[in-house]
C-alpha cells in the first residue's frame, strides 16, 4: 500500500458499495493531518463547462464530477504550466488550479488544447484521519498517478487501466462483478 500523499491514485475496491465512488479513481491532490482532497478522474456529468460558467459560453468542454463535496465549486487540473500561471504541481506534469481567466482566454484563442485540461464540479474530501481509516479497511487500492491516467482519452477505461498496470491479482479485479452475489 502506498501511503496517502499528493499524486497518489485512490482506486476504489471492486466491491465498494458507496455510489459516489463505485469503480472510481481519485487523484489525491492534498493530504494533511487536517484532511485530504482530490478529484474523481472517471465520472463525467451531463453538463458542459459553458452550462455552468457564463464566461465560458461557446466552450463545449466536458465537466467531471470531482466528488460529492461542494458541488457548487469548479476546479481544474491541467498539464500546461507555461500557459496557465498560478497552479500547484500535484505530480510531475500535472497541476491543480491556476488563473481561470487565462484558461478561458487560452481556450478561446486555441493555444490551450482541451485535452490538456479537465474541469471538475465538486471534489472528494476526507476529514482528519478518515482517509487513513478507509485505507486500513482496504476501501482503496493505492498507486502513484501518472500523466496518462490523469488525462486518459477514455474515462470509462481509467479504473481498469489503473488496476491493470499494477499487474498480478489487481489485473484480475477488472473482471469482478460489482455485486459478487449476482455472480
Amino acid at each position: 500500500m502506498t501511503s496517502p500523499t499528493p499524486g497518489i491514485l485512490l482506486i476504489s475496491d471492486p466491491f465498494l458499495k458507496d455510489p459516489n465512488f463505485t469503480r472510481t479513481v481519485v487523484l489525491l491532490c492534498e493530504h494533511q493531518d487536517e484532511g485530504s482532497f482530490g478529484f474523481v478522474l472517471n465520472k463525467t456529468l451531463d453538463a458542459k463547462l459553458e452550462d455552468v460558467v457564463k464566461e465560458a459560453e461557446g466552450l463545449d468542454l466536458p465537466l467531471y464530477e470531482g466528488g460529492p463535496v461542494q458541488k457548487n465549486t469548479l476546479h481544474f487540473l491541467h498539464r500546461q504550466p507555461g500557459l496557465i500561471p498560478g497552479g500547484t504541481e500535484v505530480i510531475k506534469g500535472v497541476y491543480w488550479g491556476g488563473d481561470f481567466e487565462e484558461v478561458l482566454g487560452q481556450l478561446r484563442e486555441g493555444t490551450l488544447d482541451p485535452d490538456d485540461i479537465r474541469f471538475f464540479i465538486g471534489y472528494s474530501g476526507w476529514s482528519a484521519g478518515q482517509l487513513n481509516d478507509e485505507l486500513e479497511q482496504k476501501t482503496w487500492i493505492t498507486r502513484q498517478a501518472n500523466l496518462n491516467l490523469v488525462f486518459h482519452h477514455d474515462k470509462d477505461l481509467v479504473w481498469q487501466e489503473a488496476l491493470k498496470e499494477l499487474g498480478g491479482e489487481y489485473r484480475q479485479m477488472i473482471n469482478y462483478p460489482i455485486d459478487p452475489q449476482l455472480n
